[in-house]
């Protein structure tokens, strides 16, 4: 059984691993039923096919509201923060070269939130257009401070893991000082500076929030899966890499920009929700292999989803509080990470 198909034009062509279109098609489908599922449950419920019927315009009224409103926003923002954190995930595996890797892990979402901290703090009175800005600029900030005390002559695995993990710590606990200290902040301001460092979607709209990441996502998403075939080369070794004729360190570094400008682009919008950029790669993995031409979208996918249930589970389960969706996903990738470190503990 050919396990590719190849898609002939004129001009170019391309092929695509059978079994990776077929996850790809299958986990499009599961995002579909769970947005329809998340945008219809909730302190009222609407079922799926009023849920449908409302989106193409021909529901009741009264639903009207409450899902173009309401769970419409926060379910489109959870598919792209969720995939933006995943795909964020998968790109930094593959740089480093480290299963253990992730956004969260390395303390670059802890700079991404330093820095949206800052501009939630000091200067919310500019448009929140700016925030990503102040966010990826955490995040790169953070993500170089990693670089530099990680590099002893070179960089190994588990120097790169610990130094994260330290950075991450300081950097939240430098976060919650200034949360803690400035005095002059409305409890308004502070109560929505705390909900963020937890990591929640709660109260998300269009135009302040979508279309707000919206350009970050639909630029840096496609750049990640034009470049993904890169890292199948970076995988191979420095050496491989250049012999070969790729141009390793230009693509390393814009492979970087991306993955750091979609966590913090991710994390001005959905706050410190961690763990889904070290989970979503592993299972992509799983199911569609190693070559990141498959696991980039998969992981994207993956994410979207674990982040879409996550934030079904927070809404619905503790009615009427509306739980951080954040605490979820810490609550499963937590365990996931402690089994990561035990099954690479020789490595």
């Amino acid at each position: 059984m050919n396990d590719w198909l190849i898609f002939r034009g004129r001009k170019h062509s391309f092929q695509i691993n059978r079994r990776t279109l077929i996850v790809v098609l299958l986990l499009i489908a599961a995002n579909l039923a769970a947005m329809i599922i998340c945008t219809g449950l909730g302190s009222l419920n609407i079922s799926p096919i009023e849920v449908i019927r409302t989106l193409f315009g021909t529901g009741d009224a009264s639903n009207h509201m409450i899902i173009f409103s309401l769970r419409l926003p926060r379910v489109v923002i959870a598919i792209m923060v969720g995939a933006a954190l995943a795909v964020s995930g998968a790109l930094l595996q593959g740089i480093v070269r480290n299963p253990l890797t992730s956004p969260d892990v390395i303390g670059i979402s802890g700079g991404a939130s330093l820095g949206t901290i800052v501009f939630i703090l000091y200067f919310s009175e500019l448009s929140i257009r700016f925030m990503p800005l102040w966010s990826i600029g955490g995040a790169f900030a953070a993500a170089i401070l990693v670089y530099l005390f990680a590099y002893r002559g070179g960089i190994t695995p588990l120097r790169l893991v610990l130094i994260g993990i330290g950075m991450a710590t300081a950097l939240t606990a430098v976060t919650y000082m200034l949360i803690l200290t400035a005095s002059f902040t409305p409890t308004a301001v502070a109560v929505k500076a705390f909900t963020f460092m937890t990591g929640s979607i709660y109260g998300v709209s269009w135009k302040r929030d979508v279309l707000t990441l919206l350009p970050w996502f639909s630029i840096l998403l496609p750049v990640s899966i034009i470049y993904a075939r890169h890292l199948n080369v970076q995988e191979l070794g420095d050496e491989v890499a250049t012999s070969v004729g790729s141009s390793l360190q230009a693509k390393r570094t814009i492979l970087l920009f991306v993955s750091v400008a979609l966590a913090g682009s991710a994390v001005a919008i959905g706050g410190a929700i961690n763990f889904i950029g070290l989970m979503a790669p592993h299972i992509a993995r799983k199911l569609v292999g190693p070559a990141y031409g498959g696991v980039i979208p998969v992981s994207a996918l993956i994410g979207s989803l674990i982040l879409l249930l996550s934030d079904l589970v927070a809404r619905i389960a503790f009615l009427p509080l509306d739980i951080p969706a954040g605490v979820f996903t810490a609550a499963i990738g937590a365990p996931f990470f402690i089994y990561l470190l035990y099954r690479h503990r020789r490595s």
